[in-house]
């Protein structure tokens, strides 16, 4: 094969994504080969935009990365092999790639539909700048048509790069940025460091920004909604909600928005980790620490603790041991045992007088024994009644 043959069967086409198969409501879905079909587009070529009766079709070239265009999107297609080459060397059918990046942004790069003579609503959508066309909505609509579901916000910004980034970015304020610290930059991780100290950040939502959606913009901790934060060296300047550290007698944890180093930061407005067949399993060098606001609760059938020591209360101020309960509950057996002893000889009790003569008994002394008794009784019966069923010590 000639390079002009080869060129010419590997020819890009540029085309207009007009509609795309994305479950079972699409017209077409059976025909083109029901779910094994996901992702095939119907188009119209960009410099040929005339629709016939029945649109052409291309398929994504790769099954494994998925970023389906949007309606009105513009991609281009290679001609390739298709799955009949085992009977037919020469089989073949379009694949889309990549889809070009008229306006440089990830949310969506679709282009008028008349580009020629766009309707006035839409120019007010476009500006003309020294570079050329730019997209920029500022009245949070827009005319082109993008699919069903999809609909435009004017307030998506992408990511600023920096030198040697790697970023993937989706059409909504997600983003995975592979990336380091670069000194004297705009970005909040690169205060310490050298530069080239890797990190990487993986943010979804890029939270309340200016409506200006062409600007780009870096991930903000205490601003997106979801944020995890890989670092090496970095200092993360997060706003924890709870920084008391009191119970701590000797050294205390660095505070969040000061530690550098080596760390996994997660912030959102919640947090949940769950199992579903083994243990949640927490494991530190130093201390792990639990530090809310309003309360540490702890909802379980058993609650097993094991530790040299325990301190309720700071370290230097929990002084006051606690009390075994069956040990307890046994010396106040003993002593009450023993008072009932006394209050028997008290219901008894005699004297002899400083004169001769016969003994007498002491009516007051004599009285208050019962008394004694009954209350003992009813003390013993109670002490059983102290214990804790559900919470145990050594």
């Amino acid at each position: 094969m000639s390079l002009f043959e080869a060129n010419r069967y590997l020819k890009i086409l540029p085309v207009r994504v007009e509609s795309i198969v994305l479950d079972e409501s699409h017209p077409r879905f059976k025909e083109l080969g029901e779910w094994n079909s996901l992702g095939t587009i119907e188009y119209t070529v960009v410099d040929n935009p005339n629709k016939l009766n029945l649109l052409p079709i291309a398929s994504p070239i790769s099954s494994n990365i998925k970023n389906y265009p949007l309606i009105n999107e513009i991609v281009y297609l290679i001609s390739l092999p298709d799955n009949n080459i085992g009977n037919n060397n020469t089989s073949k059918k379009q694949y889309y790639l990549n889809i070009i990046s008229l306006w440089n942004h990830p949310h969506h790069n679709a282009y008028p539909v008349n580009p020629n003579n766009p309707p006035e609503a839409q120019q007010k959508d476009y500006t003309q700048t020294a570079a050329g066309s730019a997209r920029r909505v500022t009245d949070d609509s827009t005319e082109i048509f993008l699919g069903k579901t999809f609909k435009e916000k004017a307030d998506i910004h992408p990511l600023l790069l920096f030198e040697g980034d790697f970023i993937t970015e989706g059409r909504w304020g997600n983003s995975i940025r592979l990336g380091s610290t670069v000194k004297n930059t705009p970005n909040n991780w690169s205060s310490v460091g050298t530069n080239g100290d890797p990190i990487i950040i993986l943010r979804n939502g890029q939270g309340q920004q200016s409506p200006e959606g062409w600007i780009p913009i870096v991930e903000d901790i205490n601003n997106d909604d979801s944020s995890i934060y890989i670092t090496s060296t970095q200092k993360i300047p997060i706003e924890a909600s709870s920084v008391s550290y009191v119970s701590y007698t000797d050294e205390q944890p660095v505070a969040p928005n000061e530690y550098s180093g080596k760390q996994i930061v997660l912030n959102s407005g919640r947090l949940l980790f769950n199992t579903v067949d083994d243990h949640i399993m927490f494991s530190a060098a130093k201390s792990i620490n639990l530090n809310a606001k309003d309360s540490v609760n702890i909802d379980t059938t058993k609650f097993i603790t094991q530790a040299d020591n325990i301190y309720l209360g700071k370290e230097t101020q929990a002084t006051e041991p606690l009390l075994l309960g069956n040990s307890t509950v046994n010396v106040l057996n003993t002593l009450l045992d023993t008072l009932t002893q006394l209050g028997t000889a008290l219901t008894s009790a005699i004297t002899t007088p400083a004169v001769l003569g016969a003994p007498s008994s002491i009516p007051s002394l004599q009285s208050f024994g019962p008394i004694l008794s009954s209350n003992i009784s009813v003390l013993k019966a109670q002490l059983e009644t102290i214990k804790s069923k559900r919470n145990f010590t050594v």
